[in-house]
């Protein structure tokens, strides 16, 4: 006997939910029987604005960013200071440093990191208009907030060669002890940068 399944649209939209990260079969079945079944769904809005942001919003040619036809907020604030440039991996890691209100500089986003086994080399990185900024601003200091795994070291390192040879001061964001986290929680090389980036008090 045929076992009861969805009818095929509502396995189609279980299938395009599936491949959003974090969403697995269970978690896409509950979101596509809510958007159907919900009175606090809207599906039509929801596509709408999906269409919109993938027509309208693109990356800034400057910074990375998310731009759209208006341009890029980040490279449109006069009040920056263009003198700090703040290095990324990626568009979303901007967010946490401009929610946290802690630099007020510019920002480049290189679309990655190194990964030979993910087959991302530097040409597949936004490294070369980095470069150009660099060179644009003289003696600006560039903060590379890479992240601390093995691929976001490599990244560090590989920029901060590519830049000794041009006017511009390099920095890397301190690392160590997540605020209200205990020592035994904190892996090895959480210790050592922790105690590598120790100040006066």
């Amino acid at each position: 006997m045929k076992r009861a399944d969805f009818p095929e649209p509502v396995r189609a939209l279980i299938g395009e939910l599936k491949r959003l990260p974090g969403i697995g079969p269970r978690s896409a079945e509950r979101v596509a029987v809510w958007l159907l079944q919900s009175s606090k769904a809207d599906p039509t809005a929801l596509a709408a604005s999906l269409v919109k942001a993938r027509e309208t919003v693109s990356p800034c040619a400057a910074c990375g960013f998310f731009a759209t036809a208006e341009g890029c907020e980040l490279c449109d604030d006069p009040k920056r200071d263009d003198h700090m440039l703040c290095v990324v991996e990626q568009a979303t890691d901007v967010l946490p440093l401009e929610r946290s209100g802690s630099f007020r500089g510019r920002y480049h986003c290189l679309g990655g990191k190194l990964s030979p086994l993910d087959r991302v080399s530097p040409e597949d990185l936004r490294i070369p208009s980095l470069l150009r900024r660099v060179e644009a601003v003289p003696g600006v200091e560039v903060i590379l907030a890479l992240g601390a795994d093995v691929e976001g070291e490599a990244t560090a390192n590989y920029l901060a060669e590519m830049l000794r040879t041009r006017d511009c001061r390099i920095t890397r964001i301190a690392q160590g002890l997540p605020a209200g986290g205990g020592l035994e929680h904190a892996d090895e090389l959480t210790l050592v940068r922790a105690m590598q980036g120790r100040r006066g008090i």
